[in-house]
């Protein structure tokens, strides 16, 4: 089941991308960085040197140190990922063909385009997969220096945006890192959403009927924090627990009808270790 949701996320984000890039990005003639944005500046510079035949180059040595750098499962999947996203990309242009943008603004086209991308790089990444090219270089990044993969394809585009800069003018070149900049933040924070739990601290008179709740009902453990109420001068009992999302709703809900006049502080935590919050996956 779980290699099953696994599968089902990578492809969901290959085509997710596959949308952003056919209905913005394509129509509009953006190319935010990686292999492709550096294609075109390196045949601009030098004519003889086939677009196509660059980026299958590029596509290729990449696909290799992948796999000799990152590992056979990340290769393989890299080069599945990138192969089945170029065929989504053309059957959408066979059967949903867009002769001009969906509207007259290339700013709009640039931010819809770079943000549906980004959510789906975001699945793909974070099932230990990219989509080919410069995401390769930025999962190296990630994997030698500790460098989130948003920062590390950041990193990595904003050169060929620099370059791209200087070949074809400051408005198309900033435009472009303009993309690179979202992409890159967005990727980062959709991952790290991924992973987010909630942290509860309970200050209330039934804390043991809540902390029963918290460990027989939703199967996580919780801790007694004794502390000094400043006005009152008063020992209290706080009560700590870590818990998913969908178990904090029904956590809150107990809470508001067991005892209305609680004291509830949440806050959001993006990694949590230890005792049923170990996660396998290689850190992103």
């Amino acid at each position: 089941m779980k290699k099953t949701m696994k599968y089902i996320k990578i492809h969901l984000g290959l085509l997710i991308v596959a949308l952003g890039f056919h209905t913005f990005m394509v129509p509009s003639n953006l190319a935010a960085g990686g292999v492709s944005g550096l294609a075109l500046v390196i045949h601009s510079l030098i004519p003889s040197i086939n677009v196509g035949i660059f980026m299958l180059i590029m596509n290729v040595i990449l696909f290799i140190l992948g796999f000799l750098i990152i590992g056979k499962e990340f290769g393989g999947l890299t080069v599945y990922c990138s192969l089945f996203l170029s065929g989504a990309i053309a059957v959408l242009s066979k059967f949903f063909p867009l002769n001009a943008p969906l509207v007259d603004d290339l700013l709009i086209n640039l931010v819809m385009g770079t943000l549906i991308q980004g959510v789906g790089m975001a699945l793909v990444f974070y099932e230990n997969a990219s989509t080919g090219g410069t995401d390769v270089l930025a999962k190296m990044i990630n994997k030698f220096t500790g460098l989130q993969i948003g920062k590390g394809l950041l990193l990595v585009d904003s050169v060929v945006c620099m370059m791209a800069m200087h070949v074809f003018g400051l408005r198309i070149g900033l435009y472009a890192l303009l993309g690179v900049l979202m992409a890159g933040f967005l990727i980062d924070k959709v991952i790290a959403g991924f992973d987010e739990r909630i942290q509860v601290n309970v200050f209330s008179a039934k804390n043991d009927l809540i902390r029963d709740f918290i460990l027989h009902e939703l199967g996580r453990g919780s801790t007694y924090i004794q502390a000094l109420g400043a006005y009152s001068m008063e020992p209290k009992e706080l009560l700590n627990a870590v818990v998913s999302k969908r178990e904090f709703l029904r956590l809150n809900r107990f809470i508001k009808e067991t005892d209305p006049l609680a004291f509830v502080i949440v806050g959001f935590v993006h990694e949590v270790y230890g005792e049923g919050f170990s996660f396998e996956k290689e850190d992103l």
